[in-house]
């Protein structure tokens, strides 16, 4: 059965998509711990990210910090943090997080975003690509 995330790049759900390549999308958390979350994946479904060749792993990292670079422009925050857990959905992904705090990283507070301000993030992110 497809991940959810398979669906958001099959476009069979919507999602608060910011970018994409070839190989990776860059989409907003619906579920943010901070203003800015953002979750980028790989479109090739691979459950655990060691599980990924060495050069996709590099090219996921890549395509991240590239979106971490953008989004550290546009959400004020002391640093963008980097987390890839992957028990939540079996299909890699990772987390940029806007943090100021280190309770900000914890998955345990969560921001609840109005579709406008998912919409502004999205379109300032791009600005800074």
């Amino acid at each position: 059965m497809p991940s959810i995330f398979t669906k958001i790049i099959n476009r069979e759900i919507p999602g608060h998509i910011i970018t994409e390549d070839d190989s990776h999308i860059a989409i907003l958390d619906i579920n943010p711990n901070a203003k800015g979350h953002t979750l980028c994946i790989p479109k090739r479904e691979v459950n655990n990210l060691f599980e990924l060749p060495e050069q996709e792993y590099l090219d996921l990292m890549a395509f991240s910090r590239k979106v971490a670079m953008a989004l550290e422009k546009v959400v004020s925050c002391k640093r963008i943090g980097v987390s890839v857990i992957g028990l939540e959905v079996p299909h890699v992904h990772v987390h940029l997080i806007p943090l100021n705090t280190m309770e900000d990283a914890r998955f345990i507070k969560k921001e609840q975003l109005l579709q406008e301000e998912f919409d502004t993030l999205i379109r300032a992110i791009n600005e800074n690509l």
